[in-house]
């Protein structure tokens, strides 16, 4: 897959954070009408791949429908639940005809049979692996807790499907500034040895609002021009 943030035509200023036409661009993509197109529970069931897609990875709970929602500017666009493994199927939104966002179910702990739990993370890979239009995958991580072995587990899949992906800490409103310092500083040493990887991490609060116009501005670079 390519990475479409090493494009010479992406707004991006010095040190890689997005430029005030970098900004505006995402802008003005999310706040597109953004609308749902299918819930998949099997990979014979995906819709046909007419637009790039960015989907959105990682742990039960760690706040992907919640990104979602507040990327999109919208409060339930994406359904959030406090009770891990509520979604169990990925969801496809079409953004303004120019980009998918993919919601995938998450990986690790849920409240499911294991022969359910085995069945979504198999359906996980397969996409991840298999999918022509994916062009970026937001691959979650819950501030406080920093990388776990499942995550790590997929940044392994990722690099190994020639996937890109960007790290997003979510949840960056419940650390004070020194300790989100430390945990960026880590995950992007880590982020560095993964060749697939992203070399910016992303820190938001989708409560907050914090990281949202920039998160916004990268994922811009993938999408179809206006």
């Amino acid at each position: 897959m390519t990475d479409a943030a090493a494009d010479p035509e992406t707004h991006e200023s010095e040190g890689g954070a997005p430029d005030a036409d970098g900004l505006e661009a995402g802008r003005l993509l999310f706040a597109q009408e953004c609308s749902f197109v299918a819930g998949v529970v099997q990979v014979g069931g995906l819709p046909p791949d007419a637009l790039p897609e960015v989907a959105f990875a990682g742990r039960s709970n760690v706040g992907k429908s919640s990104l979602i929602n507040a990327l999109t500017n919208r409060k339930a666009l994406a359904r959030t639940s406090n009770t891990p493994g509520r979604t169990q199927q990925i969801n496809f939104f079409d953004l303004g005809g120019r980009l998918c966002l993919v919601d995938l179910p998450g990986y690790g702990y849920a409240r499911a049979s294991k022969d359910k739990v085995r069945r979504w993370n198999a359906l996980i890979r397969d996409y991840l692996r298999g999918r022509a239009s994916l062009r970026r995958v937001c691959l979650l991580i819950d501030a406080r807790r920093g990388l776990t072995p499942g995550d790590r587990e997929i940044m392994g899949l990722l690099d190994a499907s020639a996937v890109s992906y960007q790290i997003v800490l979510t949840k960056s409103d419940k650390l004070h500034e020194s300790e989100l310092a430390a945990c960026l500083s880590g995950t992007s040493r880590a982020a560095a040895r993964h060749p697939a990887c992203h070399p910016d991490v992303a820190a938001t609060s989708a409560e907050k609002g914090r990281g949202i116009a920039e998160l916004r501005a990268a994922l811009a670079t993938v999408a179809l021009p206006a």
